[in-house]
This record gives structure tokens, C-alpha cells and sequence, in this order.
């Protein structure tokens, strides 16, 4: 794999239950909605330990497996675009996002983008 090591670690406030949270990282229909600009490839209606499912952005492709999910916590292992991991974890709000990996693209630039989609999409919600 080409591409330097890096490891970023986020944690942000959202409008946002712990249950809403977990919808919105674990369901499918859901990560849609703030996944944007990376296309989902996934079937069901929620993610299942030991799941692999794929997202596209453009010429990359990322491969994640569900290693680990439970009530407030989801562990992906990172495959192709990049090479490392990826754990979630969340509470009534707050959601944090660590991960680490060998890659070419710039990561934590990628990171603080999803979390802003991600608070974005769910303050729209909490507004209407």
C-alpha cells in the first residue's frame, strides 16, 4: 500500500439522541443521507457484524468490514483506498470518530468533513 500512516481522532456535539446516533451510522438508508459525496454500496436495512460493504467516491474505492457493533460503539476494518481502521462511538450528544490508516489521501481532512455532513444532516432533522 502507497501512502503514509496517520491517525486522527474526533469528537464532536450534535443535536442528536444516542439512539438517533446509532441510526444513523448503522442503517444504511440512513448513511446515505450524509455519506455525500461517497456512493454506498450495501444491502439490508442495517449493518451486521462481520458485514463487508463497499463506498466510492469518484476513482477510489473503499472496502469496510463490521468487526465490532454494538449499542454505542461500530469498529470497521479498512480495506483498498485505505489500509487501518475505523471505530465510531457515540452518546446522547456527542459522536466521536477515530481512525487510523496508510493512505495517500489526506485523512483527517476526509474525517472533519463526514462529521460536519454528519452534524449538518442531523441538525436540519432537529430544525424541522
Amino acid at each position: 500500500m502507497l501512502g503514509t500512516f496517520q491517525s486522527s481522532h474526533l469528537r464532536i456535539e450534535v443535536a442528536a439522541s444516542a439512539d438517533q446516533l446509532r441510526d444513523y451510522l448503522t442503517q444504511p438508508a440512513q448513511l446515505r443521507r450524509w455519506l455525500w459525496p461517497l456512493q454506498l454500496q450495501t444491502t439490508g436495512d442495517r449493518l451486521q457484524a462481520g458485514e463487508t460493504f463497499t463506498s466510492e467516491f469518484l476513482w477510489l474505492k473503499l472496502e469496510h468490514r463490521v468487526e465490532l457493533l454494538t449499542a454505542e460503539r461500530l469498529v470497521l476494518v479498512l480495506r483498498q483506498a485505505i489500509e487501518g481502521w475505523q471505530e465510531w462511538s457515540w452518546g446522547d450528544g456527542w459522536v466521536q470518530s477515530c481512525i487510523e490508516g496508510v493512505t495517500p489521501l489526506p485523512l483527517e481532512l476526509g474525517q472533519t468533513f463526514l462529521l460536519w455532513r454528519l452534524k449538518s444532516v442531523l441538525s436540519k432533522e432537529a430544525a424541522s
